[in-house]
């Protein structure tokens, strides 16, 4: 017998056979690994009273899924890069971590989009009990400081879809005259007929309901730009009541002086017909622009990278946007100590507004810093004489970022909350929203969030069993 025969008579597989049925019902349970990041899911949201998910309470109509389950899958796929809700019911038949937390059921993609939509209040309030839990295993601290950032995500519009506030006047013009011409062609006996299935009066109507919506946009950009115009020129008299202090000092204030804002939108201002609350804002490097929101969060810097606070922005730079963020962090999760930014979040009344009241000290970047260090940099110096008790909040900024403490407490921000982010677009896939206006963008969004934390939290649990040394809520929440 030749060697290779006996080579084949010694090899033995396992049998594969899918033809034959399963004599025992599987257990769900023997399909994952006992320290799955799903066990932990499912064990923690069912410790959560969830009495603020709407269900239908009448008894009335089909069976519903329990919130439990429906939150744990959407928290489940979220964390693994699984946004879209026909994907989700899609894993519920071919992943098998899944099927463990839907326990083989199947909801389809229009009751797991309903009940993300309807159920942004309480999303809300479960992002805030898991940061409870965290806080009651040590793992955030009450009392610490937040590190602050934004970054633009793609809506769900294209920028091929909008139309600038220049642009939509114009158009405005030509489908009036155009609307005239087709009134004097339908007035003239001996006119020119249209091509085969067109009439004059709908082409008319057609050209009325297009002014309609145009109309629409300019008013929107207006009401935008006007919310926009009060901030700008809140910090316009902020910059001249600093120049003016500086002239009393006798110390003539460099540069040009500041413009006032234009009391009408600048004609590049763009109004998106799919999404009408997104804007074009720079994307990536800056070199090229998409239709997009501003995603911000505010992180732990003590450690645990757990993000704290959260919202979203329609507005394409932070200039406005610290005290709103620094307020976006409850007081269950964090009382903020200080507050890390960089040169973009820095703006004399936001800063005085998070300030104020024995709020938490800013540490902000006044000025585009160098990246790497000089030989000038490693050597050891003095911290520089503090500011006259009448200094500007920007001169007393300045100060604390040339201290010790100041430019080490600011290392820690691109060491928390930029790598956040890193780990939003790249680990979990996030970088465009899947849902359209304001309002549902800020929910999914804080979803978002809430998934990446409880992977922050399995991670630094560091549990040989789970669930069951999961730390847990009372029933209050």
């Amino acid at each position: 017998m030749s060697k290779l025969n006996i080579m084949c008579m010694a090899t033995r597989f396992i049998n594969i056979d899918r033809q034959s049925p399963m004599l025992m019902p599987p257990d769900l349970r023997d399909w994952l690994p006992a320290n799955h990041i799903a066990r932990f899911i499912v064990a923690l949201v069912e410790q959560f009273d969830l009495s603020s998910f709407k269900v239908n309470r009448r008894g009335s109509g089909d069976a519903q899924y329990p919130p439990s389950m429906l939150a744990a899958l959407l928290i489940y796929c979220y964390a693994t890069g699984r946004f879209s809700s026909r994907r989700i019911e899609e894993a519920t038949y071919s992943d098998v971590a899944v099927r463990f937390i839907s326990a083989d059921t199947h909801p389809d993609h229009d009751t797991i989009c309903t009940f993300r939509r309807v159920n942004g209040r309480a999303f809300r309030e479960l992002f805030v009990k898991v940061l409870a839990v965290a806080g009651q295993s040590g793992l955030v601290k009450q009392v610490g400081g937040i590190s602050v950032d934004g970054s633009k995500i793609k809506a769900n519009a294209s920028k091929h879809s909008a139309v600038s506030y220049k642009r939509a006047g114009k158009l405005i013009e030509q489908l009036t005259l155009e609307i005239e011409e087709l009134t004097r062609k339908a007035e003239e006996a001996d006119s020119t007929p249209l091509e085969d299935g067109l009439t004059v009066p709908e082409e008319i109507t057609r050209r009325e309901q297009r002014i309609k919506k145009l109309q629409k946009a300019r008013a929107e950009i207006e009401a935008h730009y006007e919310e926009e115009r009060k901030a700008k020129q809140a910090e316009y008299e902020a910059k001249m009541a600093e120049r003016d202090r500086k002239r009393k000092d006798g110390r003539p204030p460099r540069g040009r002086p500041p413009t006032p804002p234009c009391d009408t939108p600048p004609d590049k201002k763009q109004h998106n017909f799919t999404d009408p609350d997104s804007r074009i804002m720079k994307a990536g490097t800056g070199k090229h622009f998409e239709q997009s929101y501003n995603a911000q969060a505010a992180v732990d810097t003590e450690g645990s990278m757990m993000i704290l606070g959260c919202r979203v922005t329609t507005s394409a730079n932070d200039k406005q946007q610290l005290a709103p963020t620094v307020e976006s962090v409850e007081a269950a999760a964090r009382t903020p100590s200080y507050v890390l930014a960089d040169s973009g979040y820095t703006s004399q009344p936001q800063i005085d507004a998070v300030e104020a009241n024995d709020g938490p000290v800013v540490y902000a970047a006044t000025g585009k810093r160098k990246h790497g260090r000089t030989v000038a940099d490693l050597e050891s110096k003095m911290d520089p004489p503090p500011p006259a008790e009448d200094a500007s909040t920007l001169d007393k900024v300045k100060h604390r970022m040339n201290t010790a403490e100041g430019r080490a407490l600011y290392k820690l921000r691109k060491q928390t909350v930029e790598p956040v982010f890193g780990i939003i677009k790249h680990a979990l896939g996030f970088r465009q929203f899947h849902l359209r206006g304001h309002p549902k963008v800020d929910l999914e969004w804080n979803l978002v969030c809430l998934a990446y934390n409880v992977r922050r939290l399995f991670k630094l649990s560091d549990c040989d069993s789970l669930p069951q040394n999961v730390p847990v809520l009372a029933a209050n929440g």
